[in-house]
This record gives C-alpha cells, sequence and structure tokens, in this order.
C-alpha cells in the first residue's frame, strides 16, 4: 500500500494505538518509505541515545573506531588520558573526513586533504599555511565534539545537546542488571551481519516469542518459548521494554553443549536459571544470561537496510581460562545459527510488506512488546496531539 501525501497525520495510526487485543500492526508503509525512514532519523536517531558499540573496541590511547551513524560520519577514540571521546569526523578547514570507516590506531589525527592534524583529545594542533589567515584562532577550530557515556563499558553517543544524560535514559536498567557484572565483561567477539529489512522489522523480531516456535524449532525453542516454565514481561523504568525467562542452564548454548559455569554475583531468580532480554530503544537488544551475555547493535542505513552488530560478552575471568576458545566455539555456533534465521524471517518479512497488497494485520497476544515498540516509534515520529 502506497503512503499517504499527509504521511504523519495521526489518524492513519489511531488502529495501532488501541489496545493490543484491539490493536492492528504498523501500516506497510513504515517499513518502506523514505519520508518515513527520515522522519526517524530526525526524530529518533539524532535525539536518542545510541549504542555504538562496546569500550574494548578502543582499548588503547588512540585505538578508533570510525563509521557513518544515521547519515552523520563520527569518531570514538581513546585519548592519552585514557578517557573515550566522541567527535564529528570532519576536518574545521574545509570538511573532508578524517579518518576512513573502520578501526585502528594513531597518535595524531591527520586530515589526508591538507594535513592540518588535531590531538587524541580533539585539539587543532597544527594548521600549515594559516598564519596569514586574519584572526585564526587554533583554540577555537578544534574537532567538534559529540555526546559520549558509558554504562557497564557499552558506549552511547548522542547528537542532541538539550537530551537528558544517558543515566536517565537507561532509569532502572543498571540496577536490574547489575548482578550480571558488564563491566567486567570482555568482547570475545564482533560479527557484522548486512541485511535487506527495516530496523523496525528486526527489533520487533527481537522481542517477541510467538515466531520461535517457528523459526527456531530445532534451536532455542524450549529456552524462549512463552510456554516454558517462566515467560514474562517486566514494567520498564527507563527507555527500553525487558523480558524475563525462566529456564534450565544457558540460553547461549545448543542442547548438549559445553560452556563455562554461571556467574558467580547471580543473585535470585537469575541465580536459578534463566535469561533478562532488555531492548533498549531505539533498537539495542541485550541478553544476559546465566553464564555470559550478548547484544544486537541495529545500525539504520535506509528504509530497507539495517546493519546487525553482533557482540559476544564472557566475564574477564572466563576468558583467561585455557580453554577458552574452545568452549567459547559453542556459544559462537549457537549465535551463528540464530541469527541467521531471524535475518531470515526479517528479510522474508520485507519482501512482503513492500508489496502494493501489502496491509496492517493484528496483534497475538504473544506480541505485546511489538505493540508496545511500534507505539513508542509513533510517540517520537508524530507530533504531540
Amino acid at each position: 500500500m502506497d503512503a499517504p501525501a499527509d504521511l504523519f497525520h495521526p489518524r492513519h495510526y489511531a488502529k495501532v494505538r488501541k489496545p493490543l487485543l484491539q490493536a492492528e500492526t504498523l501500516p506497510a508503509w513504515c517499513y518502506t518509505s523514505p519520508a518515513f525512514y527520515q522522519r526517524e532519523v530526525e526524530r529518533i536517531w539524532r535525539r536518542a541515545w545510541n549504542f555504538l558499540g562496546h569500550a574494548d573496541q578502543v582499548a588503547k590511547p588512540g585505538d578508533y573506531v570510525a563509521q557513518e551513524f544515521a547519515g552523520i560520519p563520527l569518531i570514538i577514540i581513546r585519548g592519552k588520558d585514557g578517557i573515550v571521546r566522541a567527535f564529528a569526523n570532519a576536518c574545521r578547514h574545509r570538511g573532508s573526513t578524517l579518518l576512513d570507516n573502520g578501526s585502528g590506531s594513531c597518535g595524531t589525527i591527520i586530515c589526508p586533504y591538507h594535513s592540518w592534524s588535531y590531538g587524541l583529545d580533539g585539539t587543532l594542533l597544527g594548521a600549515p599555511e594559516m598564519h596569514k589567515t586574519e584572526d585564526f584562532k587554533p583554540a577555537e577550530n578544534g574537532l567538534i565534539p559529540l555526546r559520549l557515556e558509558q554504562w557497564g563499558g557499552f558506549l552511547f553517543v548522542c547528537f542532541d545537546n538539550a537530551a537528558p544524560p544517558l543515566a536517565q535514559w537507561l532509569g532502572g536498567l543498571p540496577d536490574k542488571l547489575a548482578c550480571y557484572g558488564l563491566e567486567d565483561m570482555v568482547l570475545a567477539r564482533r560479527k557484522i551481519f548486512d541485511m535487506d529489512c527495516n530496523w523496525k522489522i528486526f527489533v520487533e523480531n527481537a522481542k517477541e516469542s510467538y515466531h520461535i516456535g517457528t523459526v527456531h524449532k530445532a534451536t532455542i525453542q524450549k529456552y524462549a518459548s512463552a510456554r516454558s516454565a517462566g515467560y514474562w514481561v517486566e514494567e520498564p523504568t527507563g527507555q527500553y521494554v525487558i523480558t524475563f525467562a525462566q529456564h534450565e542452564n544457558s540460553m547461549a548454548l545448543l542442547q548438549g553443549d559445553s560452556g563455562f559455569p554461571p556467574i558467580e554475583t547471580l543473585a535470585g531468580r537469575r541465580e536459578a536459571g534463566g535469561t533478562y532480554a532488555p531492548l533498549l530503544y531505539p533498537s539495542t537488544y541485550l541478553a544476559c544470561t546465566i553464564d555470559c551475555a550478548w547484544y544486537l547493535e541495529l545500525q539504520p542505513l535506509g528504509p530497507n537496510r539495517t546493519r546487525l552488530v553482533h557482540g559476544a560478552l564472557f566475564p574477564r575471568s572466563r576468558a583467561l581460562r585455557p580453554d577458552f576458545e574452545q568452549l567459547a566455539a559453542n556459544y559462537y555456533k549457537r549465535w551463528d545459527i540464530t541469527i541467521e534465521e531471524d535475518i531470515i524471517a526479517s528479510d522474508r518479512q520485507q519482501r512482503g510488506v513492500a508489496s502494493p497488497y501489502a496491509v496492517s494485520g493484528r496483534f497475538s497476544y504473544r506480541e505485546p512488546l511489538v505493540h508496545s515498540i511500534d507505539n513508542w516509534v509513533l510517540d517520537q515520529v508524530l507530533d504531540a496531539p
């Protein structure tokens, strides 16, 4: 179905706004329309606290990651003082990008166009042939800083200087997950997947159990199905939705595979066995199970293209074991299989919603968080009543 001319009029979304068992899903154009995607860029990605990786990616002074996120080239770099900072990836002279996308290490950031140079803290160190320029002040021409804050070893960047601090965005989530010791986990593997689907399709898939009996029938159904011993939605206290699944053993392993012992600091029902799985808005899935954690970092590339980054996290003490790589391979196997299953399902859904015959559907009681996520998106992209 084609998008209407008045795309952002609330009447087009009135049925999405109804209670779950009366509501309809988002109109198909929400997953295909360039205009709808651009509104998301402006009102979600450029205002939110965006998860952009793990501090282990910039472990040493001079280590950096350069990437483009929501159309903005940026650099994340650790300074000589050990502080991780973010900057716009643009020279203050004539705007050339300074570092190519990817990761690396440097002692100084040098513009490949006219050799302006910057310190790791963004300070302008050198500007050749600028001595005759009137009233040129090097101290006022350093790299443009972007807001960067950390939690649990995770890096978050916000492009909106007026937005509240990260702690307010997270709400009570850090306390809820404190016993997993995320800050003492290491990023053991990072794997990138490119998908032919809208970012919301994969986010919705990550937070509903309805598909698991079909898509993951041979892999993780017994851990994540609502028909297992316990699976429920908890009330959020920040910009996220969250579920807890009660089960035996680790959700990060396939049945019969060996793994690491449980995390020693677990308490309560976490210790009894289970997995907390928050979806931190806009698009970061985090799963904390009894012996490890992992994240799914979604980077929007367009209405029908998304980059997925999977990060594998283990307690530091496990990474020091001589058998770490041997046992970690069992976790990687499980993740690679189930991620591929989800990508196939998401790409298939994208092809379907792109059809001119695609119309809104109805929600199952097994999809409460899809309903919540869709309404959160509408809260951001539509004007207030």
